[in-house]
């Protein structure tokens, strides 16, 4: 259910913010997907260009319709599907036409393949000056490592996540979750809305870089650099408190538990209200410098407390002395969760095969601005449409269909 007192909109807003920008997406798998489909959840047309092979997440993952598994499903709501063959002329000639009628064009291939195209991006700035042309990268061009391969493994070990990970708990691992892909996804998202604002007041459109290797580098890195941000005082990098292996939920006497004292206050009246005095005296625990000098002794002493009482009794203490605190949700807690559920945040779609698909909403919310989830697309089901208004006819769109330069959802 919804909360009725919610100041934000249903699917009765016709106005959305992109209303009218037209994003044509040759990318594929999770980073430039999740971009655009962010963007489409803002209100933008969103017309995805496949191979007729389809982008390859459309069979990762269970499905009731071949074409439309889980993970393709989590990253391409709300858009259109063109599938053309860009090995074919005829099919590049489709794309330009309509390209001259996008506001943005983003793209994951390597800049070499896109011009030997004819699609890079001094071509079709010069052609459409108003285009934003997006580049989402492995690697930023001109560098050392410009136009390798690069995937979300590569980059979480390239960019210091296998480093941080193995500091931590002794296990070189990556994070169970496709981190790279999802954090640069978010970047080109607000780099192409960026380029768009500039547009706007300039009236140019502009080519931008979105590399996955810097921006997870630089993601990481906030507070990772550390002391090496002042390089003159042989401070180390890596955050401490971060990076002990004692940061982690605490096991409660009947599960496990999130506490987080911050502030001086929070640890005094935590220490005081749990039966522990003498810590509320400990110089190691009186402000932020001695704890994170002692963030070692700190959490080990903080997860032996909470060891000693089941669950409830600490996030109850906490929410007393207004402390953060919360129970350790697991995944399958996560669609009845009691907040999640308030703010709708999870959308089931009837699918015209008859079963229901579930979707997660764009967690922003605009007073006005709504885009209600729907389904993905099945593979070319827009083509015809999409073609016709770029301006073929229907002639040329059917010889198209003919000579499999483009292809049509069955």
């Amino acid at each position: 259910m919804t909360n009725v007192s919610s100041p934000f909109p249903d699917s009765t807003t016709t106005q959305t913010a992109l209303q009218g920008i037209r994003i044509v997406d040759l990318t594929a798998v999770v980073f430039g997907p999740m971009a655009s489909q962010t963007l489409a959840d803002y209100g933008a047309e969103v017309i995805k260009v496949e191979s007729p092979a389809g982008d390859s997440t459309r069979y990762t993952g269970p499905s009731h319709t071949r074409g439309l598994s889980a993970i393709f499903l989590g990253v391409n709501r709300n858009k259109k599907s063109l599938c053309l063959d860009l090995k074919q002329a005829g099919a590049r000639e489709a794309l330009l036409k309509l390209i001259d009628t996008a506001d943005v064009l983003m793209h994951s291939m390597r800049p070499q393949k896109m011009q030997a195209l004819g699609l890079d991006a001094k071509a079709l700035c010069a052609r459409n000056p108003k285009l934003v042309y997006a580049g989402l990268y492995g690697f930023g061009e001109g560098g050392a490592y410009a136009g390798k391969p690069a995937y979300d493994d590569l980059i979480q070990g390239m960019s210091g996540v296998v480093d941080l990970v193995q500091q931590q708990s002794g296990q070189a691992r990556y994070f169970p979750t496709i981190a790279a892909d999802k954090t640069c996804a978010m970047a080109a998202t607000h780099a192409i809305l960026a380029a768009l604002f500039q547009r706007e007041r300039t009236g140019r459109g502009q080519f931008i870089e979105i590399p996955m290797f810097e921006t997870m580098t630089s993601y990481l890195l906030v507070e990772h650099l550390y002391g090496h941000q002042l390089p003159d005082t042989g401070a180390g990098t890596g955050y401490p408190r971060a990076l002990t292996q004692w940061r982690q939920p605490y096991a409660s006497s009947d599960g496990l538990v999130c506490v987080m004292p911050y502030t001086d206050q929070h640890w005094q009246k935590f220490f005081l209200a749990a039966g522990y005095p003498e810590h509320a005296g400990d110089p190691r625990f009186a402000n932020i410098e001695a704890r994170t000098e002692h963030i070692a002794y700190v959490y080990e002493t903080l997860g032996k407390i909470v060891a000693t009482q089941p669950t409830d009794y600490w996030v109850e203490l906490c929410e007393r002395t207004q402390i953060p605190a919360a129970p350790v949700n697991r995944l399958d807690d996560l669609e009845s969760d009691p907040h999640l559920q308030s703010v709708g945040f999870f959308k089931d779609v009837p699918g015209t095969d008859g079963h229901p698909y579930r979707f997660v909403r764009n967690p922003v919310r605009m007073q006005n601005s709504y885009v209600e989830p729907g389904l993905a697309p099945q593979l070319g089901q827009h083509t015809t449409e999409v073609l016709a208004q770029a301006g073929l006819g229907e002639e040329e769109i059917k010889a198209l269909l003919e000579q499999g330069s483009a292809k049509q959802a069955e």
